[in-house]
């Protein structure tokens, strides 16, 4: 026996010492973020040899000899020790029998391989600190605009297809200098591999283009600088797209540029210093801000700047994520508007002929941009960061579900704030920020931005899935493209959303935004629903109200009020007739409508627009949640006078009573304090009823999803009830409350209802 154990013991040992040939195929965002020369020192340190190379959608390769424990440290190193930004979603490996005797290890050219795969690359990332010390040194890149390395720079917005290869880029066109084509060869340099590795000497080049002349280089960018500080409106061309910039003192020129009354303009400050000048910042938001994301967070106002943010509490903010941005602020120490560069309705502009069209002058370089991609946007909920807008630095990487879906999934989300979403092997791949699609412009751009992520996920739909409205656009376009389409519930898919977020079978989801079709054909959008994502049960609502004219009381909301209150409201009403298009007539065919309309709708974001109109904090939507937006921000220094408690019968909240009593108080209590006893009031009434619910199904688990959830007060006043009475509380976190995180909703019930629940 001893002996056994002896020749068991010298036969581990000769093949932990002997030489073997690995073959390794990697698959997640392995490449465009240092991987393959993170893989090279790795195996040089070893003693290893063979070979890494890119495989299109397909990951990377690897073949790797030498000692078998070597091999297992290699193995382990990939795993524990990989680049930040990477993300390994599976390591086959194939033991080979015969030797290679390979003499060195090195990065070989990429291959094309399509094998159904889940790799894709990463996002555009902010330039990093490591860029901007070598714009401050002498040489080549001294204030270099495009100067990028494999840590930082666009990687989304200028690829084509792939493998991530520059000739797969839109940095085709530049032949790289010798000097950057040294860098670029050496796996020891930051730069090996780089796609986007440029110069002075053969990278883009920036211009700026004013009364007809355009002034190339350097000077570019200072007469920019002098530009914006004489009070003049600036075109910037970013990563996904133009910005408009111009000092905080010209916002109002900006407005009337663009006919944008009111909506709340993007700061891009110098550092978090200026940043903690205008606006409260806490640990947590500082941590985004600085993010290689470098997203737009919403922060507390400290002053009032005139004109950027009117009627809110908040300021967007951002700190500078390009080179271009950091040279502008060598010039420039005051906070900027930079707003995404648009028409009304239409997507962000990404080419010089379109800005042409509503820019004087126009800082812009010669490298096109293949997508376009809006800045993303992030608002605190308590210390959660919650996703207002997932689009640049996120997008495209993958959500990791727990289990594999067997048939290809495309979601088309809704009509407002769209992204799509594509469901493959497990994994939820978003667009960026597409918009509102009933503008010809930007369906254009959704089909644009599906036919691009199709592309690089190699990747066929199966069945389409879609909001269940049969008026919406995305409705109609599934069934042009598919005979397989699933239709889905709005808020249903609001609360799959979360439920998948959060790894939850089954769970009493509050869904409260402006606008969802509703099985009974009425509008919904204060819901407390039971779903086990593949079925779901509408078990209460807010009461529902006449909504006169459809989408004529979202754009005019004393409509709405008109509909709660009825003739009790009828002096108040006229006596603010300026406020309707065609003022008397308009009132009265109003109130001849009122016994007459049969549309009814239940939707929490509607009544917050009534009561934000009866308080005369916004009578007329300039942008999506305006009036419920101001109403929030006036509530931020109010308390509970009112201290009404939930009428709740026939699991019907009376919301009714609630205005009503907003009303006989509007003349004696401050705004503040019945905007405040308003919220209040939703949020007890949503948690009352929602605890009765869980109480009834036997389930803990509570979640609140839809764009009203993004009202603090609201939502973190039900997480305080439900969590005090025991239940657990979730909300989004990877996507967005809003519309924004429809088309991941769709595509988990999808999934669900032909899978019978393989997913979770």
């Amino acid at each position: 026996m001893l002996l056994e154990l002896q020749q068991e013991k010298l036969k581990n040992r000769k093949y932990a010492f002997s030489f073997v040939l690995a073959k390794l195929k990697i698959s997640g965002i392995v490449q465009g973020i240092g991987f393959r020369p993170f893989v090279y020192r790795i195996a040089s340190k070893l003693n290893l040899k063979g070979y890494i190379l890119n495989l299109g959608d397909a990951g990377v390769e690897i073949e790797v000899e030498g000692k078998k424990e070597e091999i297992d440290r290699f193995i382990k190193f990939l795993k524990d020790k990989k680049p930040p930004l990477a993300e390994i979603h599976e390591i086959k490996i194939e033991w080979l029998k015969e030797r290679k005797k390979y003499r060195t290890f090195e990065i070989r050219k990429s291959r094309e391989e399509r094998n159904n795969g889940i790799s894709i690359i990463p996002p555009d990332i902010s330039i990093c600190n490591e860029c901007i010390n070598d714009m401050e040194k002498k040489g080549r890149r001294h204030n270099y605009f495009f100067t990028t390395c494999t840590n930082c720079g666009p990687r989304f917005t200028i690829i084509k297809k792939l493998p991530y290869d520059r000739e797969n880029t839109t940095m085709e066109k530049f032949e790289m200098c010798s000097e950057c084509h040294k860098e670029f060869t050496n796996p020891l340099d930051r730069r090996y591999h780089a796609q986007t590795i440029a110069c002075k000497n053969c990278g883009p080049k920036i211009f700026l283009k004013r009364n007809k002349k355009i002034e190339e280089g350097i000077d570019a960018i200072w007469d920019a600088c002098n530009l914006l500080m004489n009070g003049e409106i600036l075109a910037i061309k970013g990563i996904g797209g133009y910005h408009l910039a111009c000092v905080v003192d010209e916002a109002k020129k900006l407005r009337i540029k663009l006919n944008r009354k009111e909506k709340p303009f993007a700061l891009m400050v110098k550092n978090i210093e200026m940043a903690k000048e205008i606006a409260v910042v806490n640990e947590y938001e500082e941590k985004v801000l600085k993010s290689y994301i470098k997203p737009i967070v919403l922060l507390e106002k400290k002053v009032e700047l005139p004109n950027v943010a009117p009627g809110l509490h908040n300021y967007g903010i951002m700190l500078p994520y390009t080179g271009l941005h950091h040279l502008i602020f060598k010039k420039i120490n005051e906070p900027l508007i930079m707003t995404s560069a648009n028409l009304p309705g239409k997507p962000i502009i990404n080419n010089e002929k379109e800005i042409e069209k509503i820019a004087d002058y126009i800082l812009f370089y010669n490298r096109d941009i293949w997508q376009r991609c809006d800045d993303s946007i992030i608002k605190f909920i308590g210390n959660k960061p919650v996703l207002i807008r997932r689009s640049r630095g996120f997008v495209p990487l993958g959500i990791k579900l727990n289990r594999l879906n067997k048939k290809n999934i495309l979601a088309l989300g809704a009509e407002e704030n769209v992204t799509i979403c594509l469901l493959k092997k497990g994994n939820a791949f978003l667009s960026q920020h597409i918009g509102k699609v009933s503008h010809y412009e930007t369906f254009e751009f959704l089909k644009n931005a599906l036919k691009h992520m199709e592309n690089l996920l190699n990747f066929k739909a199966d069945i389409v899935a879609c909001d269940m409205h049969p008026n919406f656009v995305t409705t109609k376009y599934a069934e042009e493209i598919s005979q397989n389409v699933i239709k889905i519930q709005h808020h249903h898919a609001h609360i799959a959303s979360v439920m998948a977020e959060h790894e939850i079978k089954e769970a009493i989801g509050i869904a409260i935004d402006g606008v969802g079709y509703g099985k009974d054909g009425n509008i919904w959008g204060g819901e407390i629903l039971y779903s086990n994502l593949k079925d779901y049960e509408r078990l209460a609502h807010l009461q529902n109200h006449v909504m006169i004219g459809g989408d004529l009381a979202t754009k005019y909301p004393l409509r709405m009020l008109i509909g709660i209150l009825g003739n009790e409201i009828y002096d108040f009403v006229y006596e603010r007739r300026n406020f309707f298009p065609h003022k008397e007539i308009e009132i009265e065919i109003i109130f001849k409508q009122l016994k007459k309309e049969k549309r009814r709708c239940s939707s929490c974001g509607r009544l917050l627009d009534a009561i934000s109109a009866l308080l005369d904090i916004c009578h007329i939507m300039d942008y999506e949640g305006e009036p419920a937006m101001k109403l929030e921000s006036k509530a931020k220094k109010g308390k509970d006078v009112l201290k009404l408690e939930p009428i709740i019968k026939n699991n019907v909240i009376n919301t009714k009573y609630l205005v009503e009593q907003i009303w006989e108080n509007s003349s004696k209590l401050k705004k503040e304090d019945l905007a405040y006893s308003a919220e209040e009031y939703i949020a007890k009434s949503l948690a009352e009823i929602a605890m009765e619910k869980a109480d009834e199904k036997g389930i803990n688990n509570i979640v609140i999803s839809g764009g009203c959830a993004y009202n603090e007060h609201i939502s973190t006043r039900i997480k305080e009830i439900v969590e005090k009475n025991g239940y657990k509380f979730y909300i989004n976190e990877v996507v967005p409350c809003g519309d924004g995180g429809i088309s991941f909703g769709q595509a988990i019930i999808a999934t669900f209802t032909i899978h019978n629940s393989t997913l979770l």
